[in-house]
């Protein structure tokens, strides 16, 4: 059996940049407790680059890690899940309006439970 998860891309459309994953969280109305539990089970390492969370009754939110050690905080599309980054990024596109920014983000398939 393999033990290596299979990585997922998840689009998330941008709404803030932090330098810490609590903040990114907490700037998605996260409650500042639910963020640091998310980040210290999150923080095993990996290729992970996505901690997302549930709020508003199951609006789905994410920090992402970027390139430059920042964090973004943005609207997770859990539904436009994706096996390879670059349909992620195709559907990033379609649902980004007007100027809006986005990333992609990468979590292995058992994260997203």
């Amino acid at each position: 059996m393999n033990d290596r998860k299979t990585l997922r891309y998840v689009p998330v459309a941008i709404c803030a940049i932090h330098d810490s994953p609590i903040d990114a969280l907490a700037a998605m109305h996260v409650p500042y407790d639910e963020a640091m539990d998310l980040v210290a089970a999150w923080w095993r390492g990996g290729e992970t680059t996505c901690i997302i969370a549930s709020v508003d009754g199951g609006r789905a939110v994410a920090a992402v890690r970027q390139s430059d050690g920042r964090w973004v905080g943005g609207n997770a599309f859990v539904g436009d899940m994706c096996a390879t980054q670059q349909e992620a990024e195709r559907r990033l596109g379609k649902r980004l309006k007007r100027g809006r920014r986005g990333t992609v983000g990468v979590i292995g398939a058992g994260d997203a439970a």
